[in-house]
């Protein structure tokens, strides 16, 4: 039934082993350097992945410094235009407030002159109408400087006592 033949187990071992070889230089040899190949390319993939993620990282952080930085700057930029504009607006109102004064004053003094005008051409006239109730109730007609001086003695004196 069976029969062993060493030559035929010789060469099949023979053959098995050139095959073994033949694969292992020919096949094995090239599937190891394709697979080390390919295990190298993605580790080299890897690692630019990780740092392509820390670049990415990076420029994330200096993008928020950025927009924390613009954010605060526009906070100053504001609140210098908020001080600005008070500066402006306390200037506004006290430069206001000094030309009201002097308007008010001005029109203090226009008043003032003008009262003593009035007053003035008051005693004036009244001295005139007292002169001339004088000239007829004498009947005579006194000497106009000496009257009128006395005249504007007599309502200087009334002037001083209603002060």
């Amino acid at each position: 039934m069976l029969d062993f033949d060493f030559w035929s187990i010789f060469w099949a071992v023979l053959n098995i082993l050139i095959l073994v070889i033949l694969l292992r230089i020919f096949l094995f040899k090239p599937i190891n350097k394709m697979l080390d190949d390919r295990a190298q390319s993605i580790q080299k993939d890897i690692d630019d992945a990780e740092r392509a993620k820390k670049e990415a990282e990076e420029l994330r952080q200096q993008y928020e410094e950025s927009i924390s930085n613009a954010k605060n700057e526009a906070v100053q930029i504001v609140k210098n235009a908020h001080d600005t504009a008070e500066a402006e607006r306390t200037a506004i109102i006290r430069k206001s407030h000094e030309e009201a004064d002097e308007i008010v004053n001005s029109a203090s003094e226009t008043i003032e002159n003008e009262r003593k005008r009035v007053l003035q051409q008051a005693h004036a006239q009244i001295a005139d109408l007292a002169i001339e109730a004088a000239s007829k109730v004498v009947g005579a007609n006194l000497d106009d400087e000496n009257n009128r001086r006395l005249v504007d003695e007599f309502l200087a004196g009334e002037e001083d006592s209603n002060k």
